[in-house]
């Protein structure tokens, strides 16, 4: 017989501010060196070699090696659901210098969360998929907001949301062909509450291969190599406001 989950010793992981620094810089699903994380943590390479040791064994991380190298990362998106939501739920941390303001400014406008996007650029992103009729609400609510009743994490396991009469149309010009991303074995649709915009961004498959399209286009780029913050360039602003009517300010 087993006995009731170890919530506790899971818990534990994430009470330390250097170990989340950890995860937070692996939550956009790339695969990053210990060096790369021990400068994103601020630690020694000790002292990031011990965290990665503690997650590994909790099966949070995996290790990929190459060549002599060897590259960490999430061992799945349930561990950068657990962050979302528990940077949601938790309050925000004082500002005490410009890169740190900057910063968290930046995650706010625009982030990967695990491999789709979120912030208020995914937030927009989902809205404007609405009001075009490529996603559509089932339950009489034509909005992104977050509905009664929704479970406290940041990925919804049940959402109200199905694909539009508009659909193929929409996501095609976007250059995303909707049969090939529903023939993968992930879900089409998933839907996460976004932790700071409080409100439904587009996840699954589909959220995964319209984040791919925009990086692809030119319309986002990563703002560094272990920051998930991601900077619209002015192609994108462009693009963004004339196929989906978002304006960026």
């Amino acid at each position: 017989m087993e006995g009731d989950a170890d919530i506790a010793r899971t818990a534990a992981l994430f009470a330390d501010p250097a170990r989340v620094r950890v995860l937070m810089a692996l939550s956009d699903g790339r695969a990053l060196a210990a060096s790369v994380l021990a400068a994103e943590a601020r630690l020694t390479a000790q002292g990031v070699s011990a965290h990665l040791a503690k997650l590994r064994e909790a099966g949070l991380v995996v290790a990929e090696k190459s060549g002599r190298h060897r590259f960490y990362r999430l061992a799945g998106p349930d561990t950068a659901d657990v962050l979302e939501t528990l940077a949601r739920l938790s309050p925000t941390q004082p500002v005490t210098s410009l890169r740190e303001g900057t910063r968290a400014q930046a995650l706010r406008a625009a982030r990967t969360c695990y491999d789709h996007l979120a912030g208020r650029l995914g937030v927009a992103v989902t809205a404007a998929l609405l009001e075009r009729e490529a996603l559509v609400t089932l339950d009489g609510e034509p909005s992104t907001r977050r509905r009664e009743g929704d479970q406290i994490s940041a990925q919804l396991k049940k959402h109200p949301y199905a694909l539009g009469p508009r659909a193929t149309r929409v996501f095609g010009d976007l250059g995303v062909d909707l049969d090939a991303v529903a023939a993968q074995r992930r879900p089409l649709l998933r839907f996460c509450l976004d932790w700071s915009e409080q409100r439904h961004h587009l996840a699954g498959g589909l959220g995964a291969a319209v984040a791919a399209r925009f990086t692809e286009l030119g319309w986002v780029r990563e703002r560094g190599k272990a920051h998930r913050a991601l900077r619209v360039t002015d192609a994108g602003v462009t693009e963004l406001r004339d196929r989906l009517g978002i304006r960026l300010s």
